[in-house]
């Protein structure tokens, strides 16, 4: 008959493997992410798709083993483009169901109405549009354009001899912090150039706004002697009735092109594309982009679409946006597994200086200021609803949040600084 074990070595042995197979379990649990997008409302024209492409990046990285041995569990929720009730679905996201990151918003002032949320419970959100810059929060990523990567080089085109040489601009936008902010930025640097103040013309519009019949009428007026460009800010729905109406007045490019800094090939899914050939919109990546692993992802993104049964199918279209909110997931799986945590405090640091291979190219995280370094492009407008590729930038754009004119005097800088600082200081 063999010895009996004593009591405390059976105990001590149970403790040891019940908290391996926790510890073995708790490795395998979900890790959960929130999904933040309108999915109805003024803006759930743009935002849908941008949904569709972060679930993608998820069942992607699921199927190749997830991240860091655990599946991404999306949490979607739909704050119908409602601004306060951006800040309620980040708190739930973050508060309630304890998401490890955030990917979302499109307007500016849904980015403003969440930010604080973030701030005060130590979220990380991944926010792909293109916007004003004068921010720089530790809490979020900036995966969109700032204004040199976009509002710059716009107006900097049209002036050019290749860009038509143009003398007048007429900036147009959606009654919001984004176009206000970007018109401010573009009249500096548009009167920085010599352009004279009776050159330049700002008006505004509600979001949802359906008559432009006069304000096109005015447009007409001061584009008559052929010198004119529209710069135009205008978000979500009112596209659709403020293209429709320039071409009914009889308003085309060659007359006064419209460069468009929220319309991409998504946006133009929803219009009649037959009048708008020849205007331009200026992005960091288009789908006409003719490399090999961009021609890969079209052709997966309109199979998800597919296969998913989402509105559209075939036939949906990739875009600026769309690319960055995918390209965010993967992001922040690479900072994951370079820190080798979840944990938002050290996911963080592992993302500066991280270079990504996305399907519009490489592209990198800078190393202080929470943004990327991406190229530049200028797109016309072509009949079938994609863009003719006219200018693209030497080489990938530094971001720089805050505009050399109209903020000279800060800078972003989350290594060596809190963030935003006044460089006199």
């Amino acid at each position: 008959m063999g010895k009996s074990t004593h009591p405390i070595i059976l105990f001590a042995a149970l403790v040891v493997l019940v908290v391996g197979l926790k510890t073995s379990a708790r490795a395998e649990d979900p890790v959960k992410i929130g999904v933040l997008h309108s999915l109805s409302g003024t803006m759930a024209i743009s935002e849908v798709s941008l949904r569709d492409a972060v679930l993608m990046a998820v069942e992607e990285i699921n199927a190749a083993g997830g991240v860091l041995g655990a599946q991404i569990e999306p949490v979607v929720v739909d704050p119908a483009s409602d601004w306060d009730l951006f800040a309620e679905k980040s708190k739930e996201l973050l508060l309630e169901h304890e998401v490890a990151a955030v990917f979302g918003c499109w307007t500016s002032v849904s980015r403003k109405s969440v930010l604080p949320v973030f701030e005060e419970n130590g979220g990380l959100l991944f926010y792909p549009v293109q916007y004003e810059g004068e921010e720089c929060s530790r809490n979020i990523i900036y995966t969109g354009a700032t204004p040199n990567q976009q509002l710059i080089p716009a107006a900097q085109y049209l002036m050019s001899e290749d860009g038509g040489g143009y003398e007048k601009f007429y900036l147009l936008g959606t009654d919001y912090v984004f176009p206000r902010t970007a018109n401010k930025i573009l009249r500096a640097y548009l009167l920085d150039q010599g352009v004279p103040e009776a050159n330049i013309m700002e008006e505004y519009t509600p979001f949802h706004h359906q008559d432009y019949q006069t304000i096109v009428q005015k447009i007409k007026t001061f584009a008559a002697d052929g010198k004119a460009a529209v710069l135009s800010t205008i978000n979500g729905d009112s596209n659709v009735p403020f293209y429709k109406e320039f071409a009914n007045q009889g308003l085309t490019s060659a007359m006064c092109p419209i460069m468009a800094f929220s319309v991409a090939e998504d946006e133009l899914r929803a219009m009649d594309t037959e009048f708008l050939v020849g205007h331009l919109a200026a992005w960091n990546y288009f789908q006409s982009v003719s490399a090999k692993p961009n021609r890969d992802f079209v052709k997966s993104f309109k199979q998800y679409c597919k296969a998913n049964n989402l509105p559209g199918g075939l036939k949906r279209v990739t875009d600026d946006p769309i690319l960055w909110a995918y390209t965010g997931v993967y992001l922040w799986k690479g900072a994951v597994e370079k820190a080798k945590s979840f944990a938002v405090d050290k996911v963080r640091p592992a993302l500066y200086g991280l270079s990504y291979d996305s399907p519009g190219g490489t592209v990198m995280m800078d190393e202080r200021n929470h943004h990327l370094h991406k190229p530049v492009y200028i797109g016309e407008i072509k009949k079938n609803g994609q863009f003719k590729i006219v200018y693209e930038s030497d080489g990938l754009v530094a971001p720089d949040p805050w505009d050399d004119i109209t903020s000279a005097d800060k800078d972003c800088d989350h290594v060596n600084f809190t963030g935003t600082y006044t460089i006199e200081q």
